[in-house]
């Protein structure tokens, strides 16, 4: 059964890098962002001075040519940049429409564009963007951009606004299903409630940025590695801190309190290593949005939905219908029969520990794609992937699943009626009804008492 789990995993790692090949290149975008916004702008801002840059890569999207599929790059425009100390330092655009400027670490810096050198027929997208604060350096080159040739959306309809959220629910809910399928599947064995899940997301998040901006391995592979990564520091936490633990005779509610200590230790080790700033990849970081129908998204969103997708159905599939699969369910159930009936419980535990720091990681680093990656990333989303795995049914893989996807439509949808800035308090909401009404979850199982 171990060679069928390792042959699954491997299928899973072998799917992600395919898919991600399809995503198709980064181009330039229409947001400002902490990375490059391509991987060529990527190595010329770099490269431009000596120390580190900030650079403005200037592309007129309604002009379009053969050589320029993407839009023309326009040249001769100037980018004022002032640092903390007011102090100004220029840069003109070359011929690929790229200026850098060189910068102290610090900040924040703040970038300015001069319309008044925008040659004739290059509008900005935003009139009114013409300047861009709060830019901070942390040890790394960045790319800012002022979108240029872009139609200005100037208002959208109540459905247009309804079919973008449910899209964008159904993402969310689909990266919250691959951290919360792994939270279930370890508290399904082992009972515990694993505050330092949240770190093993963001784990997966910046081992794939150490990977692909630290160590400059394209992205299609960084993801699969830090994927391998994470299953890695799944077995090792297992073997050299839960299970000594455990055969301690360690309470469940002693090794919570642990977990929690473990998940501070975790996320302020982050700080220290990787800063504060939420940082991007150095591919697929902003993409040219794509119009079906009602929906304008781009490329990669599609493809981190289907990543998650195949893993989920993949994993399911696993559970129902592997030995391995089916001894995790035993387990689950009941540790002591499942013991008395020859499953080796230890080694079980031991497999869903890998598979779960696994998941998590790998919805890490596709969060990280999504919306970028910051040593707080987990933490932010750790209550939301304990509502899925409540509202759903606590130690059901079904349930936990079906539970993220509902929490990420609710979440989004509820932007309709309250501010974006509370839309995860209107998921907790949702929990503390739910619960209210049928407190096993909704898929879960009531249990008899006594």
């Amino acid at each position: 059964m171990h060679v069928r789990l390792i042959r699954v995993l491997g299928l899973l790692a072998v799917i992600v890098m395919g898919l991600l090949s399809v995503a198709g290149p980064a181009v330039a975008g229409s947001v400002t962002s902490d990375g490059a916004e391509s991987d060529e702008a990527a190595e010329t801002c770099k490269t431009a001075n000596e120390g580190y840059n900030i650079c403005v890569v200037l592309v007129d999207q309604a002009a379009t040519t053969e050589d320029f599929p993407d839009g023309a790059p326009i040249e001769g425009v100037t980018i004022v940049v002032t640092n903390p100390d007011g102090e100004v330092a220029e840069a003109v655009t070359d011929a690929t429409g790229l200026a850098a400027v060189a910068v102290e670490v610090g900040g924040p810096h703040s970038v300015e564009l001069d319309p008044d050198t925008l040659p004739e027929g290059s509008e900005l997208s935003n009139p009114d963007q013409l300047r861009l604060d709060d830019v901070a350096m942390f040890g790394f080159s960045k790319t800012v951009q002022f979108p240029i040739g872009l139609e200005e959306r100037t208002g959208t309809s109540l459905f247009v606004q309804f079919s973008q959220l449910v899209f964008t629910g159904l993402k969310f809910g689909l990266l919250i299903a691959l951290a919360a399928l792994g939270l279930s599947l370890i508290f399904g064995t082992t009972g515990l409630t694993n505050f330092a899940h949240g770190e093993l997301v963001s784990f997966g998040g910046l081992l794939t940025l150490t990977f692909n901006v630290g160590w400059g391995v394209p992205l299609l592979l960084a993801i699969p590695l830090a994927f391998v990564a994470m299953l890695l520091i799944g077995f090792g936490q297992e073997f050299a801190f839960w299970r000594p633990l455990r055969k301690r005779g360690t309470g469940n509610i002693a090794l919570m309190i642990v977990s929690i200590g473990l998940a501070i230790l975790l996320r302020y080790a982050f700080q220290y290593v990787y800063g504060s700033e939420n940082q991007q990849y150095d591919q697929y970081v902003t993409q040219t949005p794509v119009d079906i129908g009602p929906l304008s998204l781009f490329p990669k969103e599609l493809v981190i939905m289907l990543i998650c997708v195949l893993v989920l159905v993949g994993v399911s599939l696993a559970l129902a219908r592997t030995r391995i699969g089916k001894a995790t369910r035993a387990v689950a159930d009941n540790p002591a029969l499942a013991s008395a009936s020859g499953i080796n419980v230890n080694t079980v535990i031991a497999l869903v520990w890998i598979v779960g720091t696994g998941l998590a990681g790998l919805s890490g680093a596709l969060l990280g794609l999504d919306q970028g990656i910051e040593f707080q990333t987990g933490q932010k989303i750790l209550l939301v992937i304990f509502a899925a795995v409540c509202l759903g049914g606590l130690g059901t893989i079904w349930g936990a699943m079906a539970g993220a996807v509902m929490v990420g439509l609710f979440t989004e949808l509820s932007t309709l009626v309250i501010p974006s800035e509370l839309k995860n308090v209107g998921a907790l909401f949702l929990l503390i009804v739910i619960l209210i009404i049928k407190p096993q979850g909704v898929f879960g199982r009531r249990e008899r008492i006594g």
